[in-house]
């Protein structure tokens, strides 16, 4: 039997025109030569390696550092893969928005290397999502607990990312998600309903959103931005307004004001100012209304949303517009790898078809952010393909992208085997992966609603594939070149058998958590409460102390649920009582 031919390099994101040969050339011992020169198109270049040497060619020092990063992926040592490349990106901003919100608020360490594999694989545009994880002077209520960047670790970073040429800018949500806020007496005058508001079953819930036509929300939102926007050189800056729940829809229009309104403000005189398009959606008519400067961020994360639909709308109403696609890192534990890719391929095809500005993967946090930092790799790889090249992006090798980030071709294999776990189990369910659904929400029932169908076989064959996909990733050990990614995938593995041992658990009764067998309850319990130790024990080694008891209690919570045979929501212990 023959050897399988070799695949050659990884490259990624998929270049425009590239004609690689078999044979290496040694790499001058003095670099490449540089010629900057006109001619490219932005961030492009060109890029030839053989016997006369290597040379690139770009417009300037931004095509020449993307040149650098495919050079990167073709050098082996001290030689290099013969090459004619030409390339260039199709959107001219190319972003990930990392939560540091839902408890996670990474090491700078941790931020350091993220900007640089962003960096390998062309991605230009950073925001990290703050609600309460910036230190505001005179808040030090809301962000005391948070360990939350400083001033100056901003600016540290705004440093390194324009090193690279990656452009920092600002995310602070400004009106709905400020419940970190408002949980506090000072600031609850502020809320649409400050003593909580009922959802549509009638269910109480804490408040999330300020009033748009309070004056003093305004005032509040001015503030945070003075300080935060001069912290970096971006001329963009991100004001969230999604998600503002209690806002009744006949509210809309004072939604529409409060982004004038802050448009106008002076803080954001020199900046683009971006918003979610959530909003914008429900509310169609707001698009024509909305001022100059004002560029909506189109977002969803399932493969099937309807991109198409929404910018041709945004389109029409002559809006500038960004299409935001995510890493399905969030609420699955484990990823939803092939939900990823395709949510972020759709995003490219419909945002180029459409005149898109930008391109913004997400990667969020919700739920304790309990997944690790590794399952959104295969995610971000994802869409930095689709952002630079979308019609090459479906045959990209992901697989060698992520191996080369990981220092292991079987574990990055692995990694994407586990983040398509969750197709084992029949129902699939909007934004979660239906495994984990009960974990969360533990009053839900396994096997009705949501998860209708699922079954011991579909168990089985979850578990079959984390037990198969393990081995490689344990194999990284703590001395991996990406982190602790061996003890992180063993952890939230085991966090995800323990939501299959809780379904099993569930079916063999009515599908309550109270139908639970009692010694199975105890078990879970100490299986929870362990894995919550473990948890806070690995916690630090990406990420600040801040918010690391806030996040262990989703799995403490659970334990006491177990205990107790009664399910009830989780309620976080910084809330105020309702």
């Amino acid at each position: 039997m023959s050897a399988a031919a070799d695949p050659g390099p990884a490259l990624l994101p998929p270049p425009r025109q590239a004609n690689l040969g078999r044979a290496r050339v040694a790499l001058p011992a003095g670099g490449p030569e540089i010629v900057v020169e006109s001619g490219h198109r932005p961030e492009g270049y060109r890029l030839r390696t053989g016997t006369e040497g290597v040379r690139i060619s770009a417009s300037d020092q931004t095509g020449v550092a993307r040149a650098r990063a495919t050079l990167a992926q073709l050098q082996d040592g001290s030689s290099v893969v013969e090459a004619d490349v030409t390339d260039w990106p199709d959107f001219t901003v190319r972003g990930l928005m990392l939560d540091i919100s839902r408890d996670k608020v990474p090491s700078m360490d941790t931020l350091r290397w993220l900007v640089d594999v962003m960096a390998a694989w062309k991605l230009n545009h950073l925001e990290l999502y703050t609600e309460h994880t910036y230190a505001y002077p005179g808040h030090d209520e809301v962000w005391r607990n948070a360990s939350p960047m400083t001033a100056a670790e901003v600016e540290e970073l705004d440093g390194y990312c324009a090193e690279r040429h990656v452009e920092l800018t600002a995310n602070q949500n400004c009106l709905g998600h400020m419940e970190r806020w408002l949980a506090h007496e000072r600031y609850r005058p502020l809320a649409v309903a400050p003593a909580g508001w009922p959802d549509h079953l009638g269910l109480l819930h804490h408040p999330t959103t300020m009033d748009p036509s309070n004056p003093a929300a305004l005032e509040l939102t001015r503030s945070l931005l003075a300080e935060l926007l001069p912290r970096m050189r971006s001329r963009r800056a991100h004001v969230g307004l999604d998600e503002p729940w209690e806002l009744p829809p006949e509210r809309a229009g004072d939604y529409g004001a409060y982004i004038s309104a802050l448009r106008a403000a002076p803080e954001l005189a020199d900046h683009e100012m971006l918003v979610w398009g959530d909003i914008v959606a429900l509310h169609p008519e707001l698009a024509p209304g909305l001022p100059p400067g004002v560029t909506v961020c189109e977002w969803g994360y399932e493969a099937d949303h309807p991109f198409a639909d929404r910018c041709r709308t945004l389109a029409d109403a002559g809006r500038p517009f960004w299409v935001c696609p995510g890493t399905s890192s969030w609420d699955s534990l484990l990823g939803r790898w092939s939900n990823a890719r395709e949510n972020c391929l759709a995003a490219a095809t419909e945002g180029l078809a459409h005149g898109a500005g930008g391109y913004l993967v997400t990667d969020w946090g919700d739920n304790g952010h309990l997944q690790p930092l590794p399952v959104s790799l295969p995610g971000l790889a994802a869409a930095a393909a689709a952002a630079w090249n979308a019609p090459a992006a479906a045959d990209a090798d992901f697989s060698g992208a992520v191996a080369a980030v990981l220092g292991s071709a079987p574990a990055a294999r692995a990694l994407l085997r586990m983040g398509d776990a969750h197709l084992a189990v029949r129902p699939q369910v909007q934004n979660f992966a239906a495994v984990v659904v009960h974990l969360i929400y533990p009053r839900l029932r396994v096997g009705q609603g949501l998860t209708e169908g699922l079954d011991a076989a579909q168990l089985d064959a979850y578990e079959d594939v984390i037990s198969g996909a393990l081995p490689a990733l344990r194999d990284l050990g703590e001395g991996s070149r990406a982190g602790p990614v061996g003890p992180e995938m063993a952890l939230v593995a085991d966090i995800a058998r323990l939501a299959v041992a809780d379904a099993r658990g569930r079916l063999a009764g009515d599908g309550s958590l109270r139908s639970v067998d009692e010694a199975v309850r105890r078990h879970l319990a100490d299986t929870a409460d362990a894995l919550a130790a473990a948890h806070v024990e690995l916690w630090t080694a990406r990420n600040r102390p801040g918010g690391r008891e806030d996040s262990a209690d989703h799995l403490r919570h659970l334990a006491a649920c177990y205990r107790a045979g009664e399910a009830a929501e989780f309620v976080p212990a910084w809330q105020f009582p309702l």
